[in-house]
C-alpha cells in the first residue's frame, strides 16, 4: 500500500527535535521557525512536558468520557485562568477543525439558525461545516457546498454591516481568525472586531473567535482577538495547546447552555491529551512565553523592515508574515537546503511565515536573520 499523495512534501526525514532545533536522518541541524504549522509552543522535547506524559503513561493514556476524568477538569481551571475565561466551559476535541465545528453546531443550536458569515481568506478546517467557512473553493467538495455561509470582505465594516441589515435575523454565527495564518498574516483590526461583537449582540448571534493558530500566546496575548478588548461567545483552539499531541478545544461562554448528548467525541480530553495541554500550560507560565513572544516578536520584526528586499512586515509577536516584491518559494526553499532554516508558505505566494516556538531567543532569531540575507542574495 501506498500513501495517499495529497502532501507537497519536502525530502528530508526529521528524526529528533529539541528546543527550536530539529535534525534529519542524516544528522543535518535545522532552525525550526514554523514548529509544524504553529504546534511547537515550547520547544521540542521539552523536559517537563516530556516528563509528565511518560508519568502518565505509567498510569494510563487513554479512556472515554464515559467516566469522569479529573484531568479535564483540572486542564479546564488552569486554562480558563491562563486565557483570562474563568466563567467559560470546555469541551476538548481532537484537533482544530473539530473545535470550529462544535462552535459552528453550538451556535446554530442555540440560536435555531442556519446562515454563517465567515470572511475572504479565511481558513478554519477541512471538516464538513469548517471547510464551508473556509475561502478556498478547491478544497470544498460537492458535499460540503452550501448556501447557510456568507463571505464577506476582511476588515470591511460597511460590507457586513450591509449583511446584517438584510439578514440579521437569520444570522447563527460569525467565525473569525484574529490573525489570518493560511490567508497572508492578515490581522482583524480592533474597530472590525468590535464591530462583530456589537453586530452579533444586537441581532442575537454568536460570535465565535478562531484562534486555532493565533491563540495561545502566539501573538503576545493569549488569543490575538484580544488587542480589540473584546470577548468572544466561543473561542477555538489547538495546535499550540499540546505542543504536537492531538487535542482541540471549544472555549464556550456561560449563557451558551449544554445539552446531553448535543456534543461528542471519542478521543477528545483524553488522559494524554490533557497531560500534554496541562504541561504546556506550566511551561508558558512558569516561563514567561506570552511575553517572550512579545519581546522577541518585536525585534525580529523590526530588523525585517529594514530589508529592501522585503515590501512589508506583518503578524503580532510570533505569527509573522514577510511579504517580498515576488514569489518566495524559491527563498524558502534556499532557506531549507542551504541553510537549514524551516519557514512557512500561505495563499499568498509571496509571503513567508514565522511560526516558531514561544520559547524561540533572540539569538535563534539573529541566526534567522543572517541567514534570511543569504538566501535574498541568491
Amino acid at each position: 500500500m501506498k500513501l495517499f499523495d495529497v502532501y507537497p512534501i519536502y525530502d528530508i526525514s526529521v528524526v529528533k527535535g529539541k528546543g527550536s532545533y530539529v535534525w534529519d536522518e542524516k544528522g543535518t541541524k535545522y532552525l525550526d521557525l514554523y514548529g509544524g504549522h504553529a504546534v511547537i509552543s515550547i520547544g521540542h522535547s521539552h523536559p517537563h512536558y516530556v516528563q509528565m506524559l511518560k508519568n502518565q503513561l505509567d498510569n494510563i493514556g487513554f479512556y472515554s468520557n464515559f467516566v469522569r476524568l479529573p484531568l479535564q477538569e483540572q486542564l479546564a481551571e488552569k486554562l480558563g485562568k491562563v486565557s483570562n475565561c474563568e466563567d467559560y466551559q470546555l469541551f476538548l476535541s481532537n484537533s482544530g477543525a473539530e473545535a470550529n465545528e462544535n462552535a459552528l453546531k453550538l451556535a446554530s443550536f442555540a440560536t435555531c439558525r442556519k446562515k454563517i458569515i465567515a470572511f475572504s481568506k479565511s481558513f478554519h478546517g477541512r471538516t464538513s461545516l469548517a471547510v464551508s467557512c473556509t475561502d478556498n473553493p478547491s478544497i470544498i467538495a460537492p458535499v460540503n457546498q452550501t448556501d447557510n455561509v456568507i463571505f464577506s470582505a476582511f476588515n470591511d465594516i460597511n460590507a457586513l454591516e450591509t449583511i446584517f441589515k438584510m439578514q440579521g435575523q437569520e444570522i447563527a454565527a460569525v467565525i473569525i481568525e484574529g490573525i489570518q495564518g493560511v490567508g497572508g498574516i492578515n490581522i482583524a483590526s480592533d474597530s472590525f472586531l468590535q464591530k462583530i461583537r456589537s453586530l452579533c449582540t444586537q441581532y442575537g448571534a454568536v460570535f465565535i473567535a478562531d484562534s486555532v493558530q493565533c491563540g495561545y500566546g502566539r501573538s503576545g496575548k493569549f488569543f490575538a482577538h484580544d488587542f480589540a478588548n473584546v470577548k468572544a461567545d466561543i473561542y477555538c483552539t489547538a495546535k499550540g495547546m499540546g505542543n504536537g499531541f492531538p487535542i482541540g478545544g471549544t472555549l464556550i461562554a456561560s449563557h451558551l447552555k449544554p445539552k446531553m448528548g448535543m456534543l461528542g467525541t471519542t478521543f477528545g480530553g483524553n488522559h494524554l491529551a490533557c497531560t500534554a495541554a496541562l504541561a504546556v500550560l506550566d511551561v508558558i507560565e512558569q516561563e514567561n512565553l506570552i511575553a517572550n513572544a512579545e519581546k522577541v516578536g518585536n525585534y525580529v520584526m523590526s530588523q525585517l523592515k529594514s530589508f529592501s528586499e522585503v515590501k512589508e512586515v506583518k503578524g503580532h509577536g510570533l505569527m509573522i508574515g514577510i511579504e517580498l516584491f515576488e514569489p518566495c518559494d524559491e527563498i524558502r526553499k534556499s532557506l531549507i537546503f542551504n541553510h537549514h532554516v524551516f519557514t512557512g508558505s500561505s495563499s499568498n505566494k509571496n509571503l513567508l511565515r514565522l511560526l516558531p516556538s514561544l520559547a524561540v531567543s533572540k539569538t535563534e532569531m539573529d541566526i534567522f536573520l543572517e541567514k534570511f540575507s543569504l538566501a535574498l542574495q541568491k
